[in-house]
């Protein structure tokens, strides 16, 4: 029989709960405080983040409300980042779906050298490709351009996509889809109606990292793109930090702005993310 916690053991528990969560959210909290603050950082060392002189002008700043041109450049950007991470999450797991589950279920001549290689891949800083793959992009005609940083994306993100599916297909029982073949069903009909459905909460997850990669990614699209509106946002925010100036209310306002979209993909996709993580823990 467990032993019920006393009084004092909960409080102490939750209090050091409350001390990491309020650790953890500091931070956060004077991000807020330097977005909201419209005499910027202030003055006297005040530890608490409490906005100085409370105003949406760094909001209005970054999302271009006093535009003269009314072009609405940070909505070029914005779309830029958005259909670049989307589509780097479609072509990685496009691809890393039949690759994951091809070295999941079968046997063949070069699957753990394979393994070994997409596992070399991922050792490589990112800084470490920057100057081949400007070159590849320059010679296909692909430079500061969305198609050519998509597949640029992709060819960190598939490696880590096959790793993290086929964790999951292995999870998978192998009898689910030999009862499906007993039935009549194909292999293809198998693998599409039973093994699919089975791994979708792995398949969501991975996609939202691959998401989040394209997503927070600055060096290689700083070094890619020249053009003002090819931009996507971590190059728009690194603008506002200068070698002899920085506007960090208007940093942080664009942080928040940023870091909005993956939040929500957090929320909405919580349950597919918990259950997605664990996919590969357990072999059935």
């Amino acid at each position: 029989m467990e032993r019920t916690p006393s009084l004092a053991e909960r409080v102490v528990v939750n209090a050091v709960v409350l001390v990491f969560v309020v650790f953890a959210l500091y931070p956060v909290l004077w991000v807020i405080s330097l977005s909201l603050s419209g005499g910027g950082m202030g003055e006297g060392g005040s530890v608490l983040p409490i906005p100085h002189d409370p105003s949406l002008a760094n909001f209005k700043m970054v999302l271009g409300g006093d535009d003269p041109q009314k072009t609405w450049l940070f909505g070029r950007q914005l779309a830029n980042s958005l259909l670049v991470s989307v589509l780097t999450a479609a072509v990685a797991i496009a691809i890393a779906t039949p690759c994951a589950y091809a070295l999941a279920r079968f046997r063949f001549v070069g699957k753990e050298a394979g393994l070994r290689t997409l596992l070399v891949t991922q050792m490589f800083p990112t800084v470490a490709s920057a100057v081949p793959l400007y070159l590849l992009l320059d010679a296909l005609g692909l430079l500061d351009s969305r198609l050519g940083l998509t597949l640029v994306y992709a060819t960190t993100a598939v490696p880590f996509a096959i790793f993290q599916l086929r964790g999951a297909f292995e999870s998978i029982p192998v009898d689910l889809e030999e009862a499906a073949m007993v039935d009549g069903a194909s292999r293809f009909e198998a693998f599409v109606r039973v093994v699919l459905p089975a791994a979708r909460p792995a398949i969501s997850v991975t996609a939202l990292f691959a998401f989040m990669s394209a997503w927070n990614e600055f060096i290689l699209a700083a070094t890619l793109l020249s053009r003002e509106s090819a931009f996507t946002l971590p190059v728009v925010l690194q603008r506002y930090v200068g070698e002899h100036d920085a506007q960090w209310g208007a940093f942080a306002a664009g942080a928040i702005i940023v870091s909005a979209p993956v939040m929500l993909l957090f929320y909405v996709a919580q349950r597919q993310l918990v259950s997605g993580l664990t996919a590969g823990g357990v072999k059935g």
